[in-house]
C-alpha cells in the first residue's frame, strides 16, 4: 500500500486569487480529489476549480511539486483501472467527489 503523504493543493481562480488546501493522500490524484471536495466545500469561495484549472500538487515531505490539469484528473477517473486495486481505488475517488 503507497505511504500517506501530506500535500498542500493549490489554483488560482478567475479572479487571480490563489486558493490552497493541505491533504493526506496516497497519490497524486488522490490529493487532487480530496482538495477539489474540500475547494467545493468551503462556502467563502464563490466557485471551485473549473475543467481548464492547473491543481498545484507540493508534497510536503519529501518535498516534490506537480500539476495536474483538472481536466486530466477527471479523465482519469472517468476511465476503467487496469487492475481491481485500481478499479476500487477510482470508485472510491469518485464516491468522494459526488458526496457533497
Amino acid at each position: 500500500m503507497p505511504e500517506l503523504r501530506t500535500c498542500r493543493v493549490s489554483f488560482r481562480d478567475t479572479e487571480g486569487v490563489a486558493h490552497s488546501v493541505d491533504v493526506t493522500a496516497q497519490s497524486l490524484f488522490e490529493a487532487g480529489v480530496l482538495a477539489i471536495k474540500a475547494f467545493r466545500a468551503a462556502e467563502w469561495m464563490p466557485a471551485g476549480p473549473g475543467n481548464a484549472t492547473v491543481l498545484e500538487v507540493s508534497v510536503l515531505r519529501p518535498v516534490a511539486m506537480h500539476r495536474i490539469r483538472l481536466q486530466e484528473l477527471t479523465a482519469w477517473l472517468q476511465a476503467n483501472g487496469t487492475t481491481p486495486k485500481e478499479q476500487a481505488n477510482k470508485q472510491r475517488l469518485r464516491e468522494l467527489l459526488e458526496d457533497r
